[in-house]
């Protein structure tokens, strides 16, 4: 038998595309945040130019690249039709609600469910390795589970211990304050977890020869973006670099795959849309971007240089918020259904 047939498969996508969207993501995070130290934007706001890329055209636009997998796919949307509706219908009716009782406690609410999405999302490429690569000893589960969790989890612990600092998740006071033992408590556990991942990672390799380098780069560039993000830095561009870069680039490429894959059994709409990445991401930024205008021109109140005058919700508020953060919501539900292989056949290419 051909000895190239018995070589192991590392990557999730491709060579080429896992360096791209995993490791080519976190480092473009860490220049900006040099480009950011060598023009002062590291003591201030963030510039309109870094909003527009990273906030526009990746964080918003992957929220909408969920469509491309549950609501532009009429397969998928039949199979499962009432979770597809239920989710955005319910996670509306929640959020008025919510914002009923006050403007802060529907941000608060949605900001867990973000945080829990961000922090999760780290796990699924972790264990989307792990099984790519066949592992399934419980003890290294364990071990790349914890380091994975507390490369997340530390950073927000010491944010929501050092309240305020000089960047928010949604909005001004949507985290809650801790007391300053839960971070004393985590940093050794977070070192201890960290420092027995690698070192398992370098044992594995020297004495059986095993390497699962894409788990490893996932690992290691959460911990450093989280940690310099958060911790290192107290700054809002710093916070918004490496935060989203990291979390949408990877999604979109994972939605883009799926989508290619499907297309042939698609109607002519989709296949339009997926025909390559250009008109792939045109369609996720023309999203985005109308989502926005209703944001900023109905709610925020800013960015007029690039979505027009003001429109005055005031007394709708409660009704308008929580409809535009429909597809956030979303988003955040259904990505914790629409990648679990035991449920969902047709994921063969991860």
């Amino acid at each position: 038998m051909d000895a190239t047939v018995l070589k192991p498969n590392y990557w999730l996508f491709s060579k080429n595309i896992d360096l791209t969207v995993f490791l080519g993501s976190a480092l473009v995070s860490v220049a900006l945040l040099f480009v950011g130290w060598q023009l002062g934007f590291l003591n201030g706001d963030s510039p309109e130019w870094t909003w527009v890329s990273a906030v526009l055209l990746i964080d918003i636009a992957h929220v909408w690249s969920t469509s491309f997998r549950v609501y532009f796919d009429i397969e998928e949307l039949k199979r499962r039709f009432w979770l597809y509706l239920l989710v955005p219908v319910a996670g509306y009716a929640i959020g008025v609600a919510l914002y009923s009782e006050g403007e802060l406690v529907f941000w608060k609410t949605l900001a867990v469910i973000a945080v829990f999405h961000f922090v999760r999302q780290q796990y699924g490429w972790v264990n989307l390795y792990r099984r790519k690569l066949g592992e399934t000893s419980r003890v290294t589960w364990w071990i790349d589970a914890v380091a994975v969790y507390l490369a997340t989890i530390y950073p927000l612990a010491f944010w929501m211990t050092s309240l305020p600092r000089n960047f928010e998740w949604f909005v001004p006071n949507d985290f809650v304050l801790l007391p300053a033992i839960v971070e004393t408590v985590l940093f050794p556990i977070y070192v201890t977890a960290l420092v027995v991942y690698f070192g398992k990672s370098i044992y594995q390799y020297f004495a059986t020869g095993f390497i699962n380098i894409g788990k490893d780069i996932v690992v290691a560039t959460t911990a450093i973006c989280w940690y310099l993000g958060i911790v290192f830095f107290n700054s809002d561009y710093a916070f918004t670099v490496t935060n989203v870069i990291i979390h949408g680039v990877p999604y979109f490429a994972l939605i883009y795959v799926y989508a290619r894959m499907r297309r042939e059994t698609q109607g002519p709409v989709y296949r339009a849309l997926s025909s390559n990445w250009i008109v792939f991401l045109a369609t996720l930024w023309a999203l985005a971007y109308v989502e926005e205008l209703f944001w900023h021109k109905g709610v925020w109140h800013e960015k007029q240089w690039l979505f027009g005058g003001n429109w005055d919700w005031t007394g709708l508020k409660t009704y308008l918020v929580p409809l535009l953060a429909v597809p956030q919501l979303t988003h955040y539900v259904l990505d914790g259904f629409i990648w679990r292989r035991n449920s969902n056949p047709d994921l063969k290419f991860i």
